[in-house]
């Protein structure tokens, strides 16, 4: 199904697969959209009323999900035959297929630079693959469950994936380290989706609730309940000010964000506040600390029709208005839920003793140049590639020369 925001209107009905139909996704241009079913097959829609599509087969199992890479040129698909293969958009043509997984393979998503695709499977493995030499170059084990979902955060650092075990975890690709471990679900993790930003990451579960976690604090400020039944999927919009849900209650629920407010500036000040020895772990981190379970005792609160957990110890935030557009109330505005949390984040902890402001300004310069010194290194690294790439044709092309003169 395709569905219009404008009020009254009408929604379009694709139907082309034989079977269910386990992932969709938009193009980043938004003019194709890639669905994949159980039927082996995977599809191309143009998202207009005729809705055409063309069917792409070369999966000998079901297809468990579908992912564009970030310019459109290619798309990675993921099954249950164990392998993830990937196609040219461009000719709409299959490419070649990943083989390292022992198990169905329940998802695969390109980095936001398209040089690397993350994978899950039942192995209870997660691989990273380099998309030039096809090689698995990286791979993470767990031993307790297996992975339903992964996702690169949006700078491409970091992974997240999504645990049967009921957990949430954040793996830094750079160091090959578990940096974050959330317990916040009492049933088996489905998707995961990152903020624009990279800040927060939401969660769907089979516990029939949706969670947001602050990764750069590594905690939890939000429990959503409003399915009725197991949670499936969840996904930011583009600019993140809204993210849609779907679940077992044949529901699809469209959600309102008001918890970005702040800017990455203001972030980075409140977190230097809190750092000591005992914080939790999170993604200025470059080693990882002890888990973070967050198992304490919760507070229901009643918010007309819907109910939202809340972990009071923490400070998490409770408002009717990021339940549902329909729920908005004037007392839980964005304007004075902004001014509660600024009120908040004024209150001392018994645990932190803020550290100087000039130290403070001291540390903020020092990140700065880290991100200046970060970008330079990503450059370099372009060019690298880029002159390696050039220097294998010259070679190439000097061997073809040298055999077309012995021949002669």
């Amino acid at each position: 199904m395709l569905w219009n925001f404008k009020p009254q209107a009408r929604a379009f009905r694709y139907v082309g697969h034989k079977d269910v139909v386990t992932s969709v996704q938009f193009s980043p241009l938004g003019n194709l959209l890639a669905s994949a079913s159980r039927d082996r097959t995977v599809r191309l829609w143009i998202p207009d009323k005729r809705g055409k599509s063309s069917e792409f087969k070369a999966h000998t199992a079901p297809v468990r999900s579908v992912d564009f890479s970030a310019d459109g040129q290619f798309l990675a698909t993921a099954s249950e035959d164990k392998s993830i293969k990937v196609w040219n958009m461009y000719r709409q043509r299959f490419l070649y297929s990943l083989y390292r997984h022992t198990h169905w393979v329940r998802c695969a998503k390109f980095s936001p630079d398209g040089r690397l695709i993350v994978s899950c499977s039942e192995d209870k493995t997660i691989k990273i693959w380099d998309t030039t030499n096809k090689q698995c170059v990286n791979n993470f084990s767990d031993f307790v469950g297996f992975a339903n979902f992964v996702a690169f955060n949006p700078n491409g650092t970091c992974i997240a994936s999504a645990g049967s075990d009921h957990t949430v975890k954040i793996w830094d690709i750079r160091v090959n380290k578990l940096l974050q471990h959330y317990q916040v679900h009492s049933g088996g993790v489905n998707c995961v989706s990152f903020h624009p930003s990279g800040n927060y990451l939401i969660t769907a579960s089979s516990d029939g609730t949706l969670k947001i976690l602050d990764l750069l604090e590594g905690r939890l400020i939000y429990t959503l309940q409003g399915h009725t039944g197991p949670v499936f999927t969840v996904s930011f919009s583009k600019g993140g000010e809204l993210f849609t849900s779907g679940g077992a209650d044949a529901q699809v629920l469209l959600w309102r964000t008001n918890f970005d407010e702040l800017t990455c500036k203001d972030i980075f000040k409140r977190n230097l506040k809190r750092l000591h020895f005992d914080s939790p772990p999170h993604l200025l981190d470059i080693y990882p600390r002890t888990p973070h379970p967050h198992e304490r005792k919760v507070e229901t609160v009643e918010t007309m029709e819907t109910t939202v957990r809340t972990l009071p110890e923490k400070g998490e935030e409770v408002c009717g208005y990021f339940l549902n557009p329909s729920l908005m109330s004037s007392e839980c505005s964005p304007t004075n839920l902004k001014k509660k949390t600024e009120d908040m984040s004024d209150l001392p902890s018994e645990s932190q003793r803020p550290i100087p402001l000039a130290v403070a300004d001291a540390l903020e310069h020092i990140m700065d140049q880290l991100n200046v010194l970060t970008q330079t290194v990503s450059i370099l690294e372009q060019r690298l590639t880029l002159t390696e790439d050039k220097l294998n044709d010259c070679l190439e092309n000097q061997q073809k020369l040298f055999n077309a003169i012995q021949k002669s």
